[in-house]
């Protein structure tokens, strides 16, 4: 059974309306005015501004004379001085395919040799672009395709060759439903949410950095087996007295964007965890300052305040890091499949893998090359546009949280009263 007004149970075709130029307040207004003199049913009901561009389209379904309603229509676009084409629907108004997805092409600058290639292999796929929106223009350009007809899995390894060869950073995610309400968000530490290797800053007070940071590189390039790794360089600063801690602390950089992306996650209601290979005595504080909801990561042994060059307990390893995800995720009642996990190193790719989007942010070749998605640009604040937020949303947001509306107006605070850290601090 059809609904009411569809065309099948309706003697009256449809109209496809479209109006072209300067955007100004009213033009909607207007053009569904007109529509409702003319008894018009909204079937469809689009529109879009560029750079101050106005393209507003509706199909409608009059009940009165067409040629009255083209006459309207005229009119209404020369009072706002605007192009309009008004043309017969073609058949019944469809509704979309299956098969939803979002791509998210993120460049500084993006070429658009890159969005032609992404585009075309979309359309040899046999999906349908049937969105195209900004995310974000500064200090990226991110454009997010909303497709249908879409596989998610072949799409994403079909991509991921354009990405390796055009050094494109690109995310392919299941859309709809799917890019909404509450996920878990994980994050490694080390060179992802800090600047800094913790074990090195460790390192320096010992005087023994460059063997140390050499030892973790080979690791992170997945030469050298983790654990041995660890026990290796954690055996180097035997001996430094438990202040070090609170050095090291107040030495660790938080890597730009890191507390907007944080904060914003949490405000539209997502978990946020870290995982780490380094230590949970410089890691726990850290996640309380952010209001991080988990944290896991190895502890030192310490004895009469020392440290004794031996790590306390099991390690975090690549598989412990993948366990840590799966943990937290149960804590949250979430699925695997509503997890994000963000990551550098080798040791991150079992938790790349087993999250429903795997990130790898400034990664090792090998990392990058495995991840669903990858980010090459130093603002950990661009993770948010893979997940399909734009750059204006994440400044309402901030607006909001400081005490403005949804405009930036003032409502409960005096203006400047409320202080939040730049977009990539």
């Amino acid at each position: 059974m059809n609904s009411p007004g569809t065309q099948h149970d309706s003697p009256y075709p449809t109209v496809l309306i479209t109006l072209v130029g300067t955007d100004r307040p009213g033009v909607s207004a207007d053009l569904l005015a007109v529509a409702a003199q003319s008894g018009s049913h909204v079937l469809d009901l689009e529109q879009a501004v560029v750079r101050g561009r106005l393209l507003l389209t509706a199909l409608l379904q009059p009940t009165g004379p067409a040629d009255e309603l083209s006459g309207a229509i005229d009119q209404l676009a020369d009072r706002h001085g605007l192009n309009a084409s008004v043309e017969p629907g073609h058949g019944d108004n469809p509704s979309r395919r299956t098969g939803r997805a979002s791509v998210v092409v993120l460049g500084s600058p993006l070429g658009a040799d890159d969005l032609a290639e992404v585009t075309a292999a979309i359309g040899r796929q046999g999906a349908n672009i049937d969105r195209i929106r900004r995310l974000s223009r500064d200090p990226v350009t991110t454009i997010e395709f909303d497709l249908s007809g879409a596989d998610v899995p072949s799409l994403r390894r079909t991509l991921a060759l354009i990405a390796a060869e055009r050094s494109l950073d690109l995310a392919v995610a299941p859309g709809g439903l799917a890019r909404r309400g509450k996920r878990l968000l994980v994050m490694d530490v080390d060179s992802t949410l800090i600047q800094d290797e913790v074990i090195e800053l460790l390192a320096a007070h010992a005087g023994r950095e460059r063997e140390v940071a050499e030892v973790t590189e080979r690791a992170m390039r997945g030469e050298l087996d983790f654990a041995a790794s660890l026990r290796e360089r954690v055996g180097c600063l035997a001996g430094l007295d438990v202040s070090v801690f609170g050095e090291v602390r107040r030495a660790v950089r938080l890597t730009p964007g890191a507390r907007t992306l944080v904060r914003t996650v949490q405000r539209l209601g997502y978990a946020v965890a870290v995982v780490s290979g380094g230590f949970l005595e410089i890691v726990g504080p850290l996640a309380t300052d952010l209001g991080i909801d988990h944290a896991h990561a190895n502890r030192l042994e310490v004895r009469d305040g020392r440290l004794t060059g031996r790590v306390d307990g099991e390690i975090v390893d690549r598989a412990g890091k993948a366990l840590a995800l799966r943990r937290f995720a149960d804590a949250e009642n979430l699925p695997l499949s509503r997890t994000v996990a963000i990551g550098d190193g080798a040791n991150d790719l079992d938790m790349l893998a087993a999250a429903g989007l795997g990130i790898a942010f400034n990664a090792k070749p090998v990392v990058r090359d495995q991840a669903d998605a990858s980010v090459s640009v130093p603002y950990l604040d661009t993770v948010l546009f893979m997940l399909g937020i734009s750059r204006d949303e994440v400044d309402e947001a901030d607006r909001v949280a400081a005490g403005g509306d949804a405009t930036g107006h003032e409502t409960s605070r005096a203006a400047g009263a409320a202080s939040l850290d730049s977009p990539h601090a």
